[in-house]
């Protein structure tokens, strides 16, 4: 008996990752670091309750079946998630405590991150391989 992976749309997935770019954006320029909390909540959401809001109003535009379309890894993007959910409390947490070096390192690196993967290139996905590389050669 095969089972099948739990995947996840592969539109859903760039429109989290465009609200994340966004809203990095949004904060950073208009300095308004509550909108951090968007993405940081859902996020959360989607980690503890695998419900994340952005994702289920998002799923309401998808003009297809959900297994028509290309499909991303669900373990992988919760390793995904966990990065961007850590970078965003780190930067949210610190922009409240006004350690804005603090603040600006974390949320543009999550910025890049997520603008780097709309592009094609899933940084998290690259850190996720090494490690599991690693532990096989370390299994050996």
């Amino acid at each position: 008996m095969t089972t099948l992976a739990k995947t996840i749309p592969q539109p859903l997935v760039r429109t989290n990752q465009w609200i994340i770019f966004l809203s990095v954006l949004l904060s950073l320029f208009m300095q308004q670091y509550w909108i951090l909390l968007i993405p940081l909540l859902a996020g959360l959401g989607g980690l503890l309750f695998q419900w994340n809001p952005i994702m289920k109003l998002a799923s309401l535009f998808l003009q297809k079946p959900r297994k028509e379309y290309r499909q991303e890894d669900w373990d992988q993007q919760q390793f995904n998630q966990i990065i961007a959910v850590v970078c965003l409390a780190v930067g949210s947490i610190s922009f409240f405590l006004n350690w804005n070096i603090a603040g600006y390192i974390f949320t543009i690196m999550v910025g890049v991150a997520s603008i780097v993967a709309i592009l094609g290139f899933c940084i998290g996905c690259f850190i996720r391989f090494q490690w599991k590389r690693y532990q096989y050669n370390r299994s050996l």
